[in-house]
């Protein structure tokens, strides 16, 4: 401690904390990323998206900073190739990414920055997490829900693929 002032050093000898820009959320780095990855992915292909009101604050300024990616790469074709692949290298995504690139990009044009909306949804139930709605400005109604995941059991698909009980099965019943 000899050298610093009781200012420099801050409370119980520890360092200031400079350089830090953003949230931890209680998570290891490798796995903070992974997830604003997951997120940013998500939010792209959804268009909207419901977390946590951290969690949003955190992905808004990941998802602006792709998004203008795209722009640039829009603006200057021959660094396109290069922005394409670092924003793949950023959200592990290449359909998402060609999104940002192809249809994002091309959407906000003349809009100088600002691309998603933070709304506040309430509480979680479970443990009053507070709830957002992080969402595209000007979005797509249509991409919501879009492959989000397996959907309800459909009598035509049954149909089309005869769905048969073995025949073992089939006898058991039978007999009984």
């Amino acid at each position: 401690m000899e050298g610093r002032s009781k200012a420099q050093v801050g409370w119980k000898g520890c360092a200031m904390k400079h350089g830090i820009k953003q949230k931890k959320l209680n998570r290891t780095s490798t796995h903070r990323k992974a997830m604003l990855a997951n997120m940013a992915a998500s939010l792209i292909k959804h268009e909207q998206i419901v977390t946590t009101l951290p969690k949003a604050k955190t992905l808004r300024p990941y998802v602006e900073k792709l998004i203008t990616l795209g722009k640039q790469a829009a603006a200057k074709p021959e660094t396109a190739l290069a922005k394409r692949r670092q924003a793949i290298a950023t959200m592990r995504d290449k359909e998402q990414a060609a999104k940002i690139f192809d249809v994002l990009a091309e959407r906000y044009e003349s809009r100088p920055g600002g691309y998603v909306r933070i709304l506040k949804a309430g509480f979680r139930y479970g443990d009053a997490a507070p709830m957002a709605v992080i969402e595209l400005v000007d979005r797509d109604e249509a991409a919501k829900g879009k492959d989000s995941g397996p959907t309800e059991f459909v009598e035509d698909v049954a149909s089309e693929h005869e769905l048969t009980v073995p025949k073992g099965e089939a006898n058991k019943k039978a007999s009984a």
